[in-house]
């Protein structure tokens, strides 16, 4: 619902999962904040997103899996949190991902990845080819798959609706309206101008995902491009366990009684479309994986995922504004990270500081 809101102490532009995550992290230290959400963009990320919380299996550089690694076990005290002020289930599910290989290259990087994650004191193991007939009764036959025990899932859009509720409980505001662009006055940020009108704000925090690159006036240009990612789902197989199984850059997963199939990453702007072609490639990795899946899905949707250069979100403060604060450029991590994104902004503006290590977040990397 919408409020009249003429100042907040500090505003949200963007009402995903990570605006959602950031606001009530606030709240809950007792911060009055309002949120800017123009309504359900229908290609946003959040609502799109499997959910995978995959730190382990996806490929990523040293310094994003260690912050995931520490991202993804907030979510064992946050789907109980969650649960109790909102009554809403997350479907946190954390019995592992695994990652086949049907070709020997791919068996090979995965088994090189095994071993450096072991050598790391991560929990990870190689699986034979009968050990994953043996486990996965219902995949391809392949030549062995890297599995990680803690990896799993959330329900994305369950958990978008559980932060914004336990954020409207903490007492933050939501307007729906357009952040056009932010107010300064000597450095420091005062506001910013909506479709609404002009708000005034001690700090604002830029969460809008592939749309930040949208507000006028920031003191750089955020090098975020939006990635489509499309997606199909049908039904799950009764006789089949619940599963998470990746396959190079596509993965299956089980989500209420349903198969979750993606995923693309096509640059084709804020064209929010479902393709023909885009549909065919995942259900064909969806098949590659699990033969007796439906092949023609029940139904399709596509999300537009913040990607940055390197990969990596953009978290922290901006150098030369004061007040003025990024959480966005997510990319496919964005329901991974979000309680972290959470933690970390809230640190930042109430102390100062950040107890985690964000230096590989930092706006400035781009410019500088």
């Amino acid at each position: 619902m919408s409020h009249k809101v003429s100042s907040c102490e500090v505003l949200v532009a963007g009402g995903g999962i990570i605006g959602a995550a950031c606001a009530r992290a606030l709240a809950l230290r007792g911060l009055r904040v309002l949120i800017c959400e123009p309504g359900p963009e229908p290609a946003a990320a959040s609502a799109a997103s499997a959910g995978i919380l995959g730190p382990q299996i996806e490929r990523t550089d040293e310094a994003l899996r260690a912050l995931g690694l520490r991202a993804r076990d907030l979510y064992d005290t946050l789907a109980s949190a969650l649960a109790e002020t909102t009554g809403i289930d997350i479907g946190l599910w954390r019995e592992g991902i695994a990652s086949l290989a049907f070709e020997e290259a791919d068996a090979e990087r995965l088994r090189d990845a095994v071993a450096h994650q072991r050598q790391a004191g991560l929990r990870c193991d190689w699986l034979e080819p009968a050990d994953v007939a043996d486990r996965f009764p219902a995949t391809a036959p392949c030549l062995g798959a890297m599995f990680a025990p803690e990896d799993g899932a959330v329900d994305a859009p369950a958990l978008a609706r559980a932060l914004r509720a336990d954020a409207q409980r903490c007492g933050v505001k939501t307007l729906n309206a357009r952040v056009n662009r932010l107010t300064t006055i000597l450095g420091r940020a005062t506001g910013v101008e909506t479709t609404a009108g002009k708000i005034k704000a001690e700090h604002v925090i830029i969460a809008a995902g592939a749309w930040s690159t949208a507000i006028e006036h920031l003191p750089r240009r955020l090098p975020i491009e939006p990635v489509r990612g499309q997606m199909a789902a049908a039904p799950w197989p009764a006789d089949m366990p619940r599963t998470v199984l990746y396959y190079d850059h596509g993965y299956v997963l089980a989500r209420g009684g349903e198969a979750i199939f993606g995923s693309t990453m096509e640059r084709v702007g804020f064209d929010g479309r479902v393709t023909q072609a885009g549909i065919a490639e995942i259900v064909a990795a969806a098949q590659r994986l699990l033969p007796h899946l439906p092949s023609v899905p029940t139904r399709t949707w596509a999300g537009l995922r913040p990607l940055t250069p390197d990969g990596r979100p953009i978290v922290g403060p901006d150098p030369e504004v004061r007040g003025l604060w990024y959480a966005t450029g997510h990319g496919r991590n964005g329901v991974l990270l979000a309680a972290l994104t959470g933690e970390i902004i809230v640190n930042l503006i109430t102390t100062g500081a950040s107890e985690i290590e964000i230096a590989s977040l930092a706006p400035e990397r781009f410019t500088s």
